[in-house]
């Protein structure tokens, strides 16, 4: 069984679980997930963990995250976005580009987002989607997003048409956010500032924490060697390397004293072997103590076939 993290960049007309299903048919292996959903039409970065190192995922679903895509004014679709039905339509053909960065100013910062009927949040144990496909619509409660940077400008002439859905002016849009924001609301809340109505189209998600597009990794071309070690699971979290008797204890999920880990602070820590393999994840316990919220044996730390233990760099 391989351990480890890929990068890879999803092609659009694939859901993020066909993605993992790829991966499983590739490494020969059931334990395969990922971080992050994508929807079908979105493209880019989607973080991928095999074998064991699918346990370390959750410290890497809330790394905040890049998305760059178009916003077609005047027309509003059911799912927010170039596949639904039009709802309705706009003269918008005025709106400037100042105008539309004065409106994305005000979708800046810590807001409340409703998440759509279309995406994949669980409602009574039933995915949203699945409720939207079969015609029912449920309350949802609005959650608390982070959306750091909203940039709006102009898209390049060969870009400008509307498309089959109709509208206009199309907007070129870059939005930095925290996990759980959906960009394809941000969209549809743009055209209501502005007077009207929108819909985002060609979403595409150029960067997760410290991975881009320069680090993925086409889906045709996942393989062995493009596996980065369980330790590139885990960015900026604080790192403390052990070896001999504690090395021992840690791969035995022992809880040790702080002083005997050599952390101080919250934590949690990546706890590594001399050789710079993850043996574990350690999370404070009591005031003086640490226990393991996640260990891995000696197999799976190794770095896997050609993996380089390094870190190569939702909606």
């Amino acid at each position: 069984m391989v351990d480890g993290l890929l990068v890879v960049d999803k092609p659009a007309g694939m859901t993020s679980h066909d993605v993992v299903g790829r991966c499983r048919r590739v490494f020969g292996q059931k334990r395969v997930g990922h971080a992050g959903t994508l929807d079908p039409d979105a493209t880019g970065v989607l973080l991928v963990g095999l074998g064991r190192a699918t346990r370390l995922l959750r410290w890497m679903a809330g790394l905040p995250k890049t998305y760059t895509g178009e916003v077609v004014l005047g027309v509003a679709t059911a799912t927010l976005d170039a596949s639904g039905e039009v709802t309705g339509r706009w003269e918008m053909a005025g709106v400037t580009v100042d105008a539309a960065r004065r409106a994305a100013a005000g979708l800046t910062g810590e807001i409340d987002q409703v998440p759509p009927m279309v995406s994949a949040l669980k409602v009574g144990g039933r995915r949203l989607h699945q409720l939207a496909r079969e015609g029912v619509e449920v309350e949802r409660a609005a959650r608390r997003v982070t959306v750091s940077r909203f940039e709006v400008g102009p898209v390049g002439e060969e870009r400008a048409h509307p498309g089959p859905l109709g509208g206009g002016p199309v907007l070129a849009v870059e939005v930095v956010c925290s996990s759980g924001t959906y960009v394809r609301c941000l969209a549809a809340d743009l055209g209501s500032a502005l007077g009207g109505g929108a819909h985002l189209r060609a979403l595409r998600r150029v960067a997760v924490g410290p991975w881009t597009l320069d680090d993925a990794v086409p889906l045709d071309e996942v393989a062995p060697d493009r596996v980065l070690a369980p330790a590139a699971c885990l960015p900026g979290m604080e790192t403390v390397v052990v070896d001999g008797p504690t090395g021992e204890a840690v791969g035995h999920g022992k809880v040790l004293d702080a002083e005997i880990l050599a952390v101080t602070g919250d934590g949690p820590w990546a706890v590594l072997d001399a050789a710079g393999r993850l043996l574990a994840v350690y999370e404070r316990h009591g005031e003086r103590r640490a226990k393991p919220a996640v260990v891995l044996t000696a197999t799976d730390a190794a770095t896997p076939p050609g993996g380089s233990g390094e870190p190569a760099g939702d909606r």
